[in-house]
């Protein structure tokens, strides 16, 4: 056979078997879905994952395999946590006493794998937590009713003074007029601190709400997140102590019917006490408990 002819016999070889990995890559994902995320250490503000790796799927021009930790969202949306060229990862980004569920992903230039089934962690408990008690059956009425309640789960005690809780909002309508209130708690109403507060359209900033918003402002219709945030004039608990309950009801000053179900730390009521991860705690400044994009 003359020379050219092999030489375009090799040339179209070549090309066809291109062509093949390309349409079976097309068919799905150039990387294999990396392994199921299995927990090596939980330790308050510190949680160790490790995985199977990846592999391509089509072997050829291969590049370094990247890995993206994950917590699914929702239909393509999920919350980046950290990435690593490794198969293992240490995440210092986590709120103690909270319940993850966490994924990993690879990624490579000009490739890409599944996602990877998720592992659910509670991490470790903080210096405190927060337990819920919710008093209203009906989410759809005038009325936000609750009990909240504080642990001190650290080893040392724990100054109230330095404790900042907050349950989380959405204002529907752009309606951000709320009046909190303590009806009763077993450390006394009178030691309890409540503001509510909303993040503002750019340009603005948080303000704890103690008058009406000027008309128009945020715009009308558009939701608007924020909390009702709780701290405490004094007091300390020993390990292992509580606040006791702490009844709390808010209201619009109109009276009109507030729609909780689509609040972050808003849960249906079932009677029982829950430690509530979607209502945050901080001592110092530093998270303890909670997280809304849990």
């Amino acid at each position: 056979m003359p020379a050219r002819r092999v030489a375009a016999t090799v040339a179209l070889a070549a090309l066809a078997s291109l062509l093949a990995v390309n349409a079976a890559r097309a068919d799905g994902p150039a990387i294999s879905t990396p392994g199921t995320p299995t927990v090596v250490a939980n330790e308050p503000h510190q949680l160790t994952l490790s995985w199977a790796p990846s592999a391509w799927v089509e072997p050829g021009a291969e590049q370094p395999i990247n890995y993206e930790v994950q917590v699914p969202l929702g239909p393509n949306t999920y919350r980046f946590l950290g990435s690593t060229t490794d198969t293992t990862i240490t995440l210092t980004d986590l709120a103690p006493g909270t319940t993850y569920r966490i994924a990993v992903a690879a990624r490579a230039l000009g490739g890409y794998s599944d996602t990877s089934p998720t592992t659910t962690v509670r991490t470790a408990s903080g210096r405190a937590t927060v337990s819920y008690l919710n008093l209203d059956w009906s989410p759809t009425n005038n009325q936000i009713q609750h009990l909240l309640k504080v642990t001190n789960t650290g080893t040392g005690p724990l100054d109230l003074s330095t404790v900042r809780v907050r349950y989380h909002l959405r204002f529907e309508g752009a309606n951000t007029s709320l009046v909190p209130n303590c009806d009763w708690a077993a450390l006394g109403c009178d030691r309890i601190q409540q503001a509510v507060q909303f993040f503002v359209p750019p340009g603005g900033s948080p303000g704890a709400m103690t008058t009406p918003a000027p008309p128009g402002y945020p715009i009308p219709g558009t939701p608007v997140p924020g909390w009702v945030e709780l701290t405490f004039t004094d007091g300390t608990l020993a390990p292992g102590q509580s606040t006791g309950p702490i009844q709390l009801r808010h209201h619009r000053r109109s009276w009109s019917d507030i729609d909780e179900r689509d609040d972050p730390s808003w849960a249906a009521a079932t009677g029982k006490w829950t430690e509530n991860d979607r209502i945050t705690l901080d001592v110092d400044e530093v998270r303890e408990f909670g997280d809304t994009y849990s």
